[in-house]
C-alpha cells in the first residue's frame, strides 16, 4: 500500500473508531439496564419502607420518652415520700421527747422507764439507729437497735439474744461510770457490762453543741458514728425545759441507699442524695456507699470519692449547678456515650434539710428498649420484602435486558472484526427493535470497509485505545520545599495517631495560603510540602507570588506555635527553600497511573536550599535567581556563595527577611 492510500486509511479510522482525539471512558456508573432497573425498583421500595419505619420509630420513641419521663417523676415523688417519712419519724421523735420531763433527770434516775420510752421509740421507726439524750454534766443515756445495725454487736460483743442496748454515762464524785445493758425484744436483760473507762462525752458532740447553743432544732451530719464507723445523720432538738439537756436521734444514710436501689425505676437506674454543698451523702449502689463512708474516714467530707467509679456523677453535678432550689426538672445528658435520663428534685419539706436534692437517673436504653426491638422487627420484615423485591427486578429486567443483551454480545463480535451474521432478536420494546436494525446496518458498513483495509490493521487501531495523555514540557517555575524542624524527634515523642493529627492541621493551615498566593501543592513528602508556581496555570508575577507566600507561610505557622506552645503541645518550627529556573513540567509516570509533577536542577536546588536553613540557623533561603527577578517589594541579606550536596556549581543564597516597608 503507498503512503497516500496509508494516510487516507488512517483518516477514515479516525472516524469510525477510538482515538487520540475520543471522548474519555465511561465513568464506572455505566451498567447494564437490568442492573439499572433493579436499582430502580428496589430504591422504590426503600422510598416506600423507610418513611414508615422512620415515622413508627420516632413514634415509639417519642412514646418511650413520655414513659421514662413519666415513671422518673412517679418514682421521684415516691422516693421524696419516704424520704420524708424517714425524717418525719426522727424529726416527730426529737420534738415530741423535748417536751417530756421525766427525760430531764439524770440517766439513773427513773431508768426503767426511760428505757421503755427509748426501746419503744425505736421499735416504732425501723428507720432510726439510735435515741439518746445529753445532759450537761456529761451524763449520757443511748438506745440502739442491734439487730439494724450490725456494727454494734460486733463492736459491743453483745449477748445472745441481744434486740437493743442500753447506755448510761453517770457523772460521781468518783468519776464517770457507763453502763451497757442488752436486753432481748421483750425488754428482758440478758447481759449488763460496766466500766468505769469512760472517753465519750455528749458535750464535745457537734449535734449537742448545735442544738444547746442554737436553742432550735438542728440537723447535723453527715458523719461516721464512734462505735460502729456507719454513715448517719443526727437530728437533735433542746428540752424546752432546759436546753442543756439535748435529744438526738440517728438516722443511717444506708437505708436510704437501700430504699433507692430497692425501688430503682429500671434494671440500670441509679438513685442519689447530694446535701446543699453538692456532696454526695447517699448513693444505691452499695460499693459506692462504702467508699463514700470511706471518704469521711479519710477527709471528713461527704461525697469526694467514687467521681471514676460511678461515671454518671459529673455530668450529674454539672446539672445540679443550673438548677434553683424548688423548681425541678428532667434532665438528659451522655455518659460516656451513652444518652441518660434523670428526674432532679429539691427536697423542700423541712427547713433542716432544705437544699438536698435527689436525683434519679438511668440509661435512656432502659426505656427505649421495646422500640429497638420493634424497630428491628420491622427491619427484618423490610429486609425480606426488599430480598423480594431484588428477586422481583432481576426477573424483570432480565425479561426487558434479554434483547440488549444479544446486542451487547453482536457490537462485541463487531469490535473483534467477526461479520459472521446474527438472527435478529426480537423485543416488546421498539427502541431496541431500532437499535437492532442500526447495529446490523453498521455491521454490513464496517465489513464492506474492511474490503478496503488489511483487517489486521484495522484490529491494531482498534485495540490500541486512547491517546497517552500530555507529555512534559520545559517551561520556567518557581519551586518551593518547605520542612520541619526535629520532626523525626517530634515523632518519636508521640504516637503515630497524634502526629497525624499535627500534620493534617498543619497542613491544613499551610494549603490554603498557597492556593492563595497562585500556587500549587504538587506533593506532600512526609513532614515536608512541595509547592511550584506558573504550572500548570501561567503566573507572571510566579516568583513575587512565591516570596509573598513564604513570608505569609512563615508568620501563620509561628502563629500556630505560639498556640501549640501554651497548649503544651510541640512547636513545628518549619524552614523554606524557593528557586527559580527552568523545569520539566506534566504528567509523567505509566499508563496506568501519572502524576502531574516538575523535575530537574531548579527542583533540586529548592530542596537544597531548604536543608541549608540548618547550616545558617535561617528560615527562609532564596536563591539569587529569586533575588534578580523579584519586584525589589522584599528584603534580602546575603549570605554568600554556597555549594550543594551533589552539585557542583556553587549557589548565590540569600535570607528573604521581609517586605520593604
Amino acid at each position: 500500500m503507498t503512503d497516500e492510500a496509508s494516510a487516507e486509511a488512517r483518516s477514515s479510522l479516525s472516524v469510525e473508531s477510538p482515538n487520540h482525539d475520543a471522548p474519555p471512558a465511561p465513568t464506572p456508573w455505566v451498567r447494564p439496564l437490568r442492573l439499572h432497573l433493579s436499582i430502580v425498583i428496589i430504591l422504590l421500595l426503600i422510598g416506600i419502607s423507610a418513611p414508615l419505619m422512620g415515622l413508627t420509630y420516632e413514634q415509639g420513641r417519642r412514646m418511650a420518652l413520655a414513659t421514662a419521663e413519666e415513671r422518673m417523676n412517679q418514682l421521684s415523688q415516691h422516693t421524696i415520700d419516704r424520704y420524708r417519712s424517714l425524717f418525719g419519724d426522727g424529726y416527730s421523735t426529737v420534738t415530741v421527747a423535748s417536751v417530756l420531763k421525766p427525760l430531764l433527770s439524770p440517766p439513773s434516775v427513773d431508768l426503767e422507764a426511760k428505757t421503755e420510752l427509748l426501746v419503744k421509740t425505736l421499735e416504732g421507726s425501723p428507720y432510726m439507729d439510735g435515741f439518746y439524750v445529753g445532759y450537761p454534766d456529761g451524763g449520757f443515756l443511748h438506745a440502739v437497735a442491734v439487730e439494724r445495725n450490725p456494727g454494734w454487736a460486733s463492736a459491743l460483743d453483745v449477748p445472745t439474744g441481744t434486740a437493743f442496748a442500753v447506755r448510761t454515762i453517770d457523772r460521781t464524785d468518783t468519776g464517770p461510770v457507763s453502763t451497757w445493758r442488752f436486753l432481748e425484744r421483750d425488754g428482758t436483760v440478758v447481759g449488763e457490762r460496766s466500766t468505769d473507762q469512760v472517753s465519750y462525752d455528749p458535750r464535745k458532740r457537734p449535734w449537742y453543741r448545735a442544738a444547746s447553743n442554737g436553742g432550735e432544732p438542728v440537723a447535723v451530719g453527715p458523719y461516721v458514728t464512734a462505735t460502729t464507723k456507719s454513715l448517719a445523720l443526727t437530728l437533735a432538738a433542746p428540752m424546752a425545759a432546759d436546753r442543756k439537756v439535748v435529744v438526738g436521734v440517728d438516722l443511717l444514710l444506708e437505708t436510704i441507699s437501700r430504699l433507692l436501689d430497692r425501688e430503682a425505676v429500671s434494671e440500670n437506674a441509679r438513685g442519689y442524695v447530694f446535701d446543699s454543698e453538692r456532696k454526695l451523702i447517699v448513693h444505691s449502689d452499695e460499693a459506692i456507699m462504702g467508699q463514700v463512708l470511706e471518704g469521711l474516714l479519710g477527709t471528713g467530707k461527704a461525697g469526694q470519692t467514687s467521681a471514676t467509679t460511678d461515671p454518671a456523677l459529673d455530668p450529674i453535678r454539672e446539672e445540679l449547678r443550673v438548677i434553683t432550689e424548688g423548681h425541678d426538672r428532667t434532665a438528659r445528658f451522655d455518659v460516656d456515650g451513652q444518652p441518660y435520663i434523670a428526674r432532679i428534685s429539691s427536697v423542700g419539706f423541712s427547713d433542716l434539710l432544705r437544699g438536698n436534692t435527689i436525683v434519679i437517673a438511668a440509661p435512656l436504653s432502659d426505656f427505649v428498649g421495646p422500640t429497638q426491638r420493634l424497630l428491628t422487627k420491622n427491619l427484618i420484615i423490610t429486609g425480606i420484602v426488599l430480598v423480594a423485591g431484588i428477586l422481583v427486578a432481576i426477573v424483570v429486567a432480565r425479561l426487558i435486558s434479554r434483547a440488549l443483551l444479544a446486542l451487547s454480545e453482536d457490537a462485541r463480535q463487531i469490535g473483534n472484526l467477526d461479520f459472521k451474521a446474527q438472527p435478529a432478536g426480537f423485543s416488546w420494546i421498539a427502541e431496541i427493535n431500532t437499535l437492532s436494525r442500526a447495529l446490523s446496518s453498521a455491521r454490513e458498513a464496517i465489513r464492506t470497509f474492511a474490503l478496503y483495509v488489511p483487517r489486521e490493521l484495522v484490529r491494531n487501531i482498534v485495540a490500541s485505545g486512547q491517546a497517552n495523555a500530555g507529555k512534559a514540557i520545559r517551561q520556567e517555575a518557581t519551586v518551593l520545599f518547605t520542612d520541619i524542624r526535629d520532626f523525626t524527634t517530634i515523632s518519636e515523642q508521640h504516637s503515630p495517631e497524634e502526629v497525624v493529627g499535627m500534620l493534617s492541621t498543619y497542613f491544613d493551615l499551610m494549603n490554603p495560603i498557597v492556593e492563595r498566593h497562585n500556587g500549587v501543592i504538587v506533593q506532600y513528602l512526609g513532614d515536608s510540602i512541595f509547592a511550584m508556581w506558573n504550572a500548570p496555570v501561567a503566573d507572571p508575577t510566579h516568583v513575587d507570588d512565591a516570596c509573598r507566600c513564604a513570608l505569609e507561610l512563615k508568620a501563620a505557622i509561628d502563629s500556630f506555635n505560639e498556640a501549640n506552645r501554651l497548649a503544651g503541645r510541640p512547636e513545628l518550627v518549619t524552614r523554606f527553600g524557593v528557586h527559580t529556573g527552568e523545569a520539566v513540567v506534566g504528567s509523567v509516570g505509566a499508563e496506568a497511573r501519572r502524576q502531574y509533577t516538575a523535575m530537574g536542577d531548579t527542583v533540586n536546588v529548592a530542596s537544597r536550599l531548604e536543608g541549608m536553613n540548618k547550616e545558617y540557623g535561617t528560615t527562609i533561603l532564596v536563591s539569587g535567581a529569586v533575588r534578580e527577578r523579584s519586584d525589589g517589594s522584599f528584603q534580602f541579606r546575603s549570605l554568600g556563595v554556597a555549594k550543594a550536596k551533589g552539585r557542583n556549581e556553587g549557589i548565590e543564597i540569600f535570607e528573604l527577611a521581609g517586605r520593604v516597608g
